[in-house]
């Protein structure tokens, strides 16, 4: 499948390595079954992507992965999103070495270094300018879920309220606060809104319609006496939520809830985590709307692939004692050291406008796949971030087993894909930002094989 048109040069990744040629043999193959094998007589049941990608990684550079038998593989899932600039990229690596060779100390807890200014001066140069200019920043735990636990602590404190407002179909991480805010738990804590969006419009309208009767229920919920909702801490918003099956939230009605919160004293939290450094087109998800949050929850490609995760908010809500919100592993210097050089490359080589460029045409490319098999409901997207939405034809429900056979044949071609949604029966795209017109080809094109072999596949 070709793009609709010649897309601008990107920044290019350098050539694959020698030593990605493939090798298989008997020897090789025999080697990763013996790791899988043992993988899972070691491993808990919660293991998730090992069991659905069953490959062993051992070297890797840009999109490419080879696996232990020698086979190649373009990855899309890219750490979950993690892998700005896919994998060992150069300027990563010489961040890294960089520090290594220099005797710094590797951990540090939160004191300062030199490393970690150089870092928290490259995250203030690419914020929201109505956040940069009075902002605090609080390294956390080394996961997004940390970061999201340290948000909920941060809110809650300064307003000396509970309460927290959240979306369905939201995903926020696997701590207990972080799973009270997802779409898929339950807590008497949490009130849950509608997230707009066209397939599945819970007003079952869509369209800006669909997403001004959306911030009409919050709106109205908020202002009831008898709502039963009393006033929260604060809400918490993926610009485009991700696991949830890659909805982006329409810029009307996110500058609509940044109004009601406002309007309330509700502090809004913005979970950047899938969505920041450029994934989407913009720097961060928010920029689209032009919305500036009190709050930004911040991991995956701020680390330049290590763990490393912060939240930023207005000095206003800087209220916490010392200690109200630590962990061990929260200097990372090497982390910071990628992240730095990440987010400086992103900057530099107009990385989001890239992803933007990019990211249009493979929507379109995938919109015109979509026309020819009635089993594609919806392709959407923002940016690199991209989901096509599998049904059953006759009936239009969703389709996790097609979906499921779609990210296997996907694999048995070579392409690394991941599913989300409320069915899981949306098939992912997070490539890197550095992808080039090329592997974008390459990627539509055995994407677009996999899709009508796993419909032929299931009865």
């Amino acid at each position: 499948m070709a793009l609709t048109e010649p897309a601008a040069a990107a920044p290019q990744t350098p050539p694959v390595a020698p030593a990605l040629v493939p090798a298989q043999g008997n020897r090789e193959r025999t080697a990763a079954e013996s790791i899988l094998r043992r993988q899972a007589q070691r491993e808990s049941a919660a293991r998730t992507y090992a069991r659905s990608l069953p490959i062993v990684p051992v070297r890797a550079r840009g999109l490419t992965i080879e696996g232990a038998d020698g086979r190649r593989y373009l990855d899309c899932l890219s750490g979950a999103g993690t892998l700005a600039l896919g994998h060992n990229h150069p300027v990563v690596l010489e961040a890294i070495r960089k520090v290594l060779d220099s005797g710094a100390p590797l951990h540090v807890l939160d004191l300062a270094t030199p490393v970690k200014d150089a870092f928290t001066t490259e995250l203030f140069t690419n914020l929201p300018a109505g956040l940069a200019a009075d902002a605090r920043v609080q390294f956390c735990g080394p996961a997004g879920t940390d970061a999201v636990e340290a948000a909920l602590k941060l809110v809650r404190t300064a307003t000396g309220r509970s309460g927290l407002l959240a979306f369905t179909g939201a995903y926020h991480g696997m701590t207990a606060g972080a799973l009270d805010a997802s779409g898929g738990a339950g807590d008497v804590r949490v009130t849950r809104l509608p997230y707009p969006q066209d397939h599945r419009c819970p007003f079952g309208v869509g369209g800006p319609e669909g997403a001004r009767l959306a911030a009409r229920w919050t709106e109205n919920l908020l202002d009831d006496p008898k709502g039963g909702v009393p006033a929260p801490a604060g809400m918490i918003v993926e610009p485009v939520q991700g696991e949830g099956g890659v909805i982006p939230a329409p810029d009307d009605w996110l500058r609509r809830m940044r109004e009601i919160t406002a309007g309330r004293g509700i502090p809004l939290i913005a979970d950047e985590v899938q969505t920041g450094v450029g994934r989407t087109g913009a720097f961060w998800g928010v920029d689209h709307a032009g919305v500036v949050p009190d709050v930004m929850v911040l991991s995956k490609a701020i680390g330049g692939s290590l763990p490393l995760a912060v939240i930023v908010y207005r000095s206003e809500l800087d209220v916490w004692p010392p200690g109200a919100h630590a962990g061990t592993f929260r200097g990372n210097q090497l982390a910071m050291a990628a992240g730095t050089a990440t987010l400086a490359y992103v900057r530099r080589n107009g990385l989001a406008e890239r992803a933007a460029l990019l990211g249009d045409r493979m929507l379109a490319a995938l919109r015109g796949l979509a026309a020819d098999h009635p089993c594609v409901a919806e392709v959407r997207g923002r940016g690199l971030m991209i989901g096509l939405e599998l049904v059953d034809p006759a009936t239009g429900a969703a389709a996790p087993a097609l979906a499921a056979a779609v990210r296997q044949e996907c694999l048995d071609r070579g392409l690394i894909v991941e599913l989300g949604g409320r069915h899981a029966a949306v098939v992912r795209l997070l490539p890197p930002l550095t992808l080039t017109d090329a592997q974008a080809a390459a990627v539509l094109d055995r994407l677009a094989d996999a899709v009508p072999a796993a419909a032929r596949r299931l009865p």
